[in-house]
């Protein structure tokens, strides 16, 4: 029997030193949100909790036969689905600045399009691990999985919720890529795609003002533009040291989500140019030994699960600093490991647990 293999400590380094981070972050960052509820301690408090489920989760799918999990891609995936349309059930879904993303647990809440995620991943890494054969045909091997996430997409969209699409979409090319899709095909859908994106912004009013107060946030500071502008602010004073931990003046209701989407602008507030670099040299470090470890692995099955879940996870951090940094238009999506939030710190622990269970199988 072949001898197991060690942990990938510094893929779980990379994972502890973004967790240790985001939740200094967030202590610094949420008082002053925390006080509409009468607890300057509020949001910290959730976050620990949520932080301790999500490491039970690590530790549950670091443990996990991923043959069962294989086994049980298609159930799950369906799940995933039905609960997506649960948001748009009256009585069920609890709606936040206009948007359906959550389902109402009563003291917590869940969101779906977070495990949808993790759904989608493995449920491809199964089917493409299992019709590889078929990867080089358009009708058979490439066009059964553009169908599925097209569903998962408009059912997102509807929400609406472009940032998680968004990532979906790229995570799922990626994956196309991994299984050995022809360029051809990668190409022709990666073109449609961006025409598909850039037709939704200009034909929905809110998306419109988004690419406007992206291309001038300047021609309307106070409304669509404000956000950026604040974050902008907020990056830009920073300068190379910080203005030191707890110090930020765009959290006191300036910039909002300050401990959610653009706790990244916060941070690179209180923590400078320093503080932002080691945000992305521990996301390099994630993602390079993570691509490791599916490039390790003989399974097919595996190295496109761990290769899936890399690249999701990592196409969103870089998505959500590009927001911040004002390089792309706004969506509202968190920053693995380091923003404020339950479901998603549950499930992307979780998925971290699942890579890391990947590293040790000979």
């Amino acid at each position: 029997m072949p001898k197991a293999k060690r942990l990938d400590h510094l893929f779980l380094l990379a994972v502890l030193f973004l967790l240790a981070l985001g939740t200094a972050m967030i202590l610094s960052a949420s008082p002053v949100m925390g006080m509409k509820y009468g607890d300057t301690f509020y949001f910290i408090k959730r976050h620990l909790f949520f932080l301790t489920l999500g490491l039970a989760a690590m530790f549950y799918g670091l443990n996990l036969n991923l043959d069962n999990l294989k086994a049980k891609a298609p159930q799950i995936l369906l799940i995933a689905i039905a609960l997506l349309v649960a948001v748009f059930v009256p009585g069920v879904s609890r709606k936040v600045l206009g948007a359906s993303r959550w389902i109402d647990l009563g003291i917590i809440s869940f969101q779906p399009s977070e495990l949808i995620k993790f759904a989608m991943v493995v449920f491809l890494a199964k089917w493409l691990s299992e019709n590889k054969t078929n990867i080089g045909s358009f009708t058979r091997g490439f066009l059964p999985p553009l169908l599925i996430f097209s569903l998962i997409a408009l059912l997102i969209m509807k929400q609406p919720d472009m940032g998680t699409a968004l990532t979906i979409g790229t995570t799922v090319f990626a994956l196309l890529l991994l299984a050995g899709a022809s360029y051809l095909h990668l190409g022709s859908i990666g073109l449609l795609g961006i025409i598909g994106v850039l037709a939704l912004s200009i034909t929905s009013p809110y998306r419109l003002r988004r690419l406007t107060s992206y291309l001038d946030p300047w021609k309307d500071p106070l409304g669509s533009g404000f956000q950026v502008i604040q974050s902008l602010l907020a990056v830009g004073s920073g300068g190379v040291l910080g203005l030191g931990l707890g110090a930020s003046r765009q959290k006191f209701y300036y910039l909002p989500q300050q401990f959610t989407d653009f706790i990244f602008a916060i941070l690179c507030e209180e923590l400078g140019l320093i503080g932002g670099l080691s945000v992305l040299i521990a996301l390099a470090v994630f993602a390079h030994r993570g691509f490791q470890i599916a490039l390790q692995t003989k399974d097919l099955f595996k190295r496109l699960l761990v290769g899936g879940i890399v690249s999701w996870l990592t196409v969103q951090a870089l998505l959500n600093i590009s927001v911040v940094l004002g390089l792309v238009p706004t969506t509202g999506i968190p920053l693995p490991f380091i923003s404020y939030g339950g479901t998603a710190a549950i499930i992307n622990l979780f998925a971290v647990g699942v890579v890391l269970n990947v590293s040790r199988q000979p």
